[in-house]
């Protein structure tokens, strides 16, 4: 019988995750991005911003809602800090994770839907709670290149994250992506049609 799959998609800083998921939502996977959820909660989720404001103070509000530079020039030279903010937004994208796929799940939808997690490892999400672990990886000098920020940036947030290795040891599939996307589109479809089955 068909049914639906729910696949976690993560990887290391800038290996091209987005773009991964650009192409199975192409291929008609439906795709639910871990940071468009945390985004739109630290706008409009009342609780959240509130929670997060005791946490971290006022300054970081902005008409409102939360300015997410703000939180990230607190929290990320402060790991302790960090581990308190993920303890408030980890539990809000797991629901809405859920949430979506029982949604989808009540339409009577199959194939598969596609969470896109960058930080899936390192935020004590059960991994059992996906069918399938997708890890996209890319030589470490061509991440450094896609990242758009400086250097200093990049190395103080792939040190805040599991080791690619580590990773790739955890996933049940790995796509390489380094080369072109025409390369990258050839893996991706491959493994839709393997895991939609």
């Amino acid at each position: 019988m068909l049914k639906l799959r729910k696949a976690a998609i993560t990887g290391g800083l800038a290996c091209g995750k987005s773009s991964v998921c650009q192409i199975f939502k192409q291929l008609g996977a439906y795709v639910v991005s871990a940071d468009e959820v945390v985004h739109q909660n630290l706008s409009q989720n009342k609780k959240l911003i509130r929670e997060v404001e005791d946490l971290l103070g006022p300054d970081i509000l902005s008409g409102g809602s939360i300015d997410r530079k703000v939180v990230a020039d607190k929290v990320f030279h402060r790991p302790e800090l960090l581990k308190e903010l993920e303890k408030l937004i980890h539990p809000v994208v797991e629901k809405e994770i859920e949430d979506q796929f029982q949604k989808l799940q009540k339409e009577g939808k199959t194939g598969l839907m596609i969470a896109e997690i960058p930080v899936l490892f390192e935020s004590g999400l059960p991994l059992s709670f996906f069918d399938t672990i997708i890890v996209v990886t890319a030589p470490d000098s061509l991440c450094r290149e896609r990242f758009k920020g400086t250097d200093g940036d990049y190395e103080r947030r792939k040190a805040l994250q599991i080791p690619l290795e580590e990773k790739v040891k955890q996933a049940d599939y790995v796509i390489v992506n380094d080369k072109d996307r025409k390369h990258l589109s050839e893996q991706v479809t491959e493994l839709y049609q393997t895991l939609k089955l």
